[in-house]
């Protein structure tokens, strides 16, 4: 049986059944000898490891133990390992589509001055002889190894409850003891407002038996399941980020952002890392779409656009090689919230759209998922064919070319540099009814004389244009 975990922590000894056992090491991987078994049998294996593990130098996203001072210049100590993977704190199987299927439980041994704050509710706080305090959390729902996370810091809870679309909501916030009064000058209305959008959008929050909690922390954000790292300062805009329209300033993007990843991320979880764009894109939509529920579709347009036109990077494709923890890097981003932004535009239907992404959220609730089925099911679900746009712009890594002419009031238009079965249907301003079908095959269509011959794509659709004589 394979155990991944990373240097410089060590595995000391293993039993299986109470029975030692041999383990054999191959860099960060571990070989223990397991008897044979039955299939679906079961037995428990008990792993005993020690070590100081590897510390995170730019939490959240190179991974690790982050040892920090909170202002006073007490303890604080949380950790992320979604990228370099959970074996980086834990042996674990380092691999996405791998999940307990019954939860998992943590048991945080702190100082009796300190608090362990872990994923799920809290079962137990006992007091130890030896001037510590061990504090026990179980989840009941399936979780990725990367959203199993700890904090330990001053902290306070501060307790809340959300009226959902499954009923009342536990939703906790953790904060370090000095900022107790911002969770209801500020904290609880953002998550409030956020719950509701995205209630209506993806569905009732997927967790609700192992409630919600907001957990303050000493870098930028984290998805971990149920237990939310948030570090954004209690403050609108996204901290370090670049604002690139007024919009950047009218949500915490912070908030936003991780809470969307409960759905896509925590409930749907990639099976593999190459397929992240599922879990980013959707998470990056779901900023736009909140902007829009606060503040309208032409508002949500603005904020797309500041965000994404002329900040994609095409030097790759954003689905890479499977079974090698190959990400698609930071362009994934952008490039999988475009995709989705797209794909609204082509539905052009909000209603239609919205049944969709709740409809996704019931099929694969607390599963593992692989782009190739979850593309299946959207075109599903919409009755449309929408292989050929998720091949292009999923799996190569130049985008289309929108090609025409104008003549004699005669537009003449193709597709070129894509897919040889390439088609999406695209908004201009100069069609009748600003609606196109073209495919890689020249197409015509008499268009009304207008004193501005030059044509233009909607914003909604990431194409380059090129006018040929």
């Amino acid at each position: 049986m394979q155990i991944d975990l990373q240097e410089p922590l060590e595995i000391d000894s293993v039993l299986f059944k109470q029975q030692k056992i041999a383990v054999e090491k191959e860099g960060n991987v571990w070989f223990l000898k397991v008897p044979d078994l039955k299939v679906k049998s079961q037995a428990t294996i008990d792993i005993f490891y020690s070590g100081a593990p590897k510390e995170s130098t730019n939490p959240p996203w190179d991974g690790g133990i982050s040892w920090k001072l909170d202002s006073l210049g007490r303890p604080w100590i949380t950790l992320g390992s979604q990228l370099i993977g959970a074996s980086v704190w834990f042996p674990c199987k380092l691999h996405q589509g791998d999940e307990p299927d019954n939860g998992a439980s943590l048991a945080i041994s702190v100082p009796d001055t300190l608090v362990a704050v872990g994923n799920g509710r809290l079962k137990s706080r006992i007091v130890n002889s030896n001037g510590t305090v061990t504090y026990k959390w179980h989840v009941v729902n399936p979780i990725n190894n990367y959203g199993l996370a700890f904090y330990v810091g001053k902290y306070v809870r501060v307790p809340e409850m959300y009226k959902g679309e499954k009923g009342n909501l536990s939703t906790d916030y953790w904060v370090i003891d000095y900022n107790r009064e911002k969770v209801h000058s500020y904290l609880k209305n953002e998550v409030d407002k956020t719950l509701k959008t995205f209630e209506c959008w993806f569905g009732p929050y997927p967790f609700y038996e192992d409630s919600f909690k907001m957990v303050e922390a000493p870098y930028p954000g984290m998805e971990h399941q149920s237990a939310i790292a948030y570090g954004n300062g209690f403050k609108l805009g996204r901290i370090n980020a670049k604002y690139l329209s007024t919009w950047d300033l009218k949500t915490d993007r912070l908030v936003v952002h991780e809470v969307a990843h409960e759905w896509f991320g925590n409930s749907i979880t990639t099976k593999d890392i190459t397929d992240r764009w599922l879990q980013e894109g959707f998470a990056g939509y779901a900023e736009e779409l909140f902007i829009e529920s606060q503040y309208g579709k032409k508002a949500a347009k603005d904020f797309f656009e500041a965000r994404t036109i002329g900040r994609i990077k095409n030097t790759e494709p954003i689905i890479r090689r499977y079974g090698i923890y190959e990400d698609a890097g930071g362009h994934m981003y952008l490039k999988g919230w475009t995709i989705v932004h797209m794909l609204r535009a082509i539905v052009n239907n909000d209603e239609q759209f919205r049944k969709m992404l709740r409809a996704v959220n019931r099929e694969f609730y607390h599963k593992t998922v692989n782009s190739i089925e979850a593309e299946r099911f959207i075109g599903k679900t919409l009755g449309k064919n929408l292989q050929p746009f998720f091949n292009q712009y999923l799996r190569e890594k130049d985008i289309p070319t929108f090609e025409y002419s104008i003549r004699d009031n005669i537009l003449r238009y193709r597709f070129s540099n894509c897919l040889s079965d390439f088609v999406m249907p695209i908004k201009t301003n100069l069609t009748s009814d600003k609606w196109l079908n073209p495919t890689k095959d020249w197409k015509e269509l008499r268009i009304t004389p207008t004193s501005n011959s030059s044509l233009s794509i909607d914003s909604d659709f990431y194409l380059n244009v090129k006018r040929v004589e």
